[in-house]
């Protein structure tokens, strides 16, 4: 845990909530459509985090909506909670990747579930490097400068591990 005893979901989370009040699953969303290509989230993690930065004072509760969804707000304490965890050092990359698992287990693979593993990987890559290379330009257009830079370095992820996947071993 960070200095400012935020993790990173939580501090995406307060600074996702610097848009405005949003209800978990608004939060979700925006996390989503914000932070996915690089940075993932899950929805048990965000649920989670919630009621552990209210409890913090870090954000506050509205007024139930409908079926019972309740915004959330940043508070005072927690945009300065934020701003903390923004001067951290933010620590080493952690590196998980479930088709380099798979890979270095190769030569256990029959030729037939490697063929599908690089197919399937290839088959991602490319429809999320086509999705990262539009919200750069969709971040460029709105003239978010700061959030095309972070999204460029998924489309530079996509690349490299798609110029990765062909250069993997095929088996033999």
């Amino acid at each position: 845990m960070a200095e400012t005893g935020v993790n990173p979901t939580a501090a995406a989370l307060l600074g996702l909530l610097h848009e405005g009040p949003m209800t978990g699953g608004q939060l979700m969303a925006a996390a989503e459509r914000r932070l996915a290509p690089y940075w993932s989230m899950t929805r048990s993690q965000v649920y989670r985090e919630l009621p552990v930065l209210a409890e913090k004072g870090l954000v506050r509760l509205g007024k139930p909506g409908p079926r019972m969804s309740q915004p959330y707000a940043i508070t005072a304490a927690g945009k300065r909670t934020f701003s903390r965890w923004l001067a951290e050092n933010p620590g080493k990359d952690t590196i998980r990747n479930p088709v380099a698992l798979r890979i270095a287990f190769g030569s256990l693979h029959s030729p037939n579930q490697l063929k599908n593993l690089y197919t399937t990987a290839n088959e991602y890559h490319t429809e999320a490097l086509a999705a990262a290379r539009e919200q750069v330009k969709n971040a460029k257009k709105e003239g978010d400068n700061y959030d095309a830079s972070a999204l460029e370095f998924a489309v530079a992820y996509h690349r490299a591990a798609l110029s990765w996947l062909k250069a993997a071993p095929v088996g033999g």
